[in-house]
């Protein structure tokens, strides 16, 4: 029998902070359940053998719109400054991405006095979308034709297997146009790693006597051997959870290839994007934002499939009208004290500091039901 004040299937970010903070604060034993041999979820790194801490399933570049959840995560982890520079590989040329200023003079070969020019520049590249349908319709409307064929097009299509214009216009409007020369990939001012990475940093987190752990454990195969006293967090998939009520909702996967250099670096920055080249997405060398001394490096490709572990939900029409459906199933089992919070739960793409924040907003939607709950 799995049993416990509180179950939490998955843990990564969503079930490391919501245990954290149930058995804390509201003093509730927590099982956290997982089918995985390790915690933190997709943010999990660990060290390869040649002590080169890196980012088993892709890099996370953690960055905060607010400021409480940078102080939350202080208390479990010391940090280094997140210099997270990406270029975009074009006809074997390096530009910076997402697209600013730099990029723009460098790709059109021109050079401008201020920002009105260069916005008066791309105005006349534009293509008059008044309402942007999909990401094809949105880049076209910012950027014009030229950029979006040679930046954006064959990445989204690599990336999704399907044509940008059958993807909502929210994805490609998740990357920022600047007309500046500001060099990073995101846009917020706290940009920060855990100084000894993500892993250390969540199991800190997790640290509480009232909280244990069951790895390598699959939720649905003991489904029925779990007793929850009080509530069941779930962080996985909801199709799976209601089994497939509605039809299967589709997902992008992803897979890694690491390779190991006895060399301080190989590239110039974290990551390049491949847009027209090659089957894989991007490359990345995350040690210069884990910033190690050590004379070996990572690099690691990425190559997106159909199949596999669900990394990234396919926000269109089909699927969003059959997620509406599930979300109502959800929202009806919220009476029998079951939560479904993240990535995978909500079926939407969010960066790891929304992750946390809405743990942390659905702790206090539980904190609130606790109180009407006899102990």
């Amino acid at each position: 029998m799995y049993n416990a004040d509180v179950v939490i299937v998955g843990a990564g970010p969503v079930g490391c902070v919501l245990a954290n903070k149930l058995s804390t604060e509201l003093n509730l034993s927590c099982l956290i359940i997982d089918k995985r041999n390790h915690i933190a979820g997709n943010c999990y790194d660990e060290k390869n053998k040649k002590g080169v801490l890196y980012h088993k399933y892709g890099p996370h570049y953690l960055r905060f719109k607010n400021n409480k959840i940078f102080e939350y995560l202080s208390n479990f982890t010391e940090w280094i400054p997140g210099d997270y520079i990406v270029k975009s590989s074009i006809d074997k040329k390096l530009y910076p991405f997402p697209i600013n200023l730099d990029t723009i003079e460098n790709f059109f070969n021109v050079k401008f006095k201020s920002k009105n020019e260069a916005i008066k520049f791309i105005n006349k590249k534009k293509v008059k979308i008044k309402n942007p349908k999909n990401s094809e319709d949105f880049i076209l409307s910012k950027l014009g034709y030229e950029i979006y064929e040679k930046f954006y097009k064959n990445y989204t299509i690599k990336q999704w297997g399907i044509s940008p214009k059958k993807l909502s216009s929210n994805i490609a409007g998740r990357v920022p146009i600047r007309f500046n020369r500001n060099p990073y990939y995101v846009n917020e001012k706290l940009k920060f790693m855990p100084k000894k990475g993500f892993t250390k940093m969540f199991e800190k987190m997790i640290s509480n006597k009232k909280i244990s752990l069951s790895l390598n454990t699959d939720f649905f195969k003991i489904r029925k051997k779990i007793k929850y006293n009080k509530f069941l967090i779930y962080t996985g998939a909801p199709d799976k959870f209601f089994n497939y009520r509605y039809g299967k909702l589709n997902w992008r996967s992803l897979d890694f290839k690491f390779k190991t250099f006895k060399k301080k670096y190989i590239q110039k920055s974290v990551q390049y994007n491949y847009p027209n080249d090659y089957k894989f997405t991007r490359k990345v060398e995350i040690k210069h934002v884990t910033k190690q001394n050590t004379p070996y490096t990572v690099i690691s490709k990425e190559y997106p499939k159909s199949k596999g572990d669900p990394y990234y939900p396919i926000i269109n029409n089909e699927n969003l009208i059959k997620f509406n459906k599930y979300k109502k199933l959800i929202d009806e089992i919220e009476n029998q004290n079951i939560f479904f919070e993240g990535r995978l739960a909500q079926y939407k793409y969010f960066n790891t500091d929304e992750v946390i924040e809405r743990a942390l907003n659905l702790y206090k939607k539980i904190k609130k039901i606790k109180v009407n709950i006899k102990n």
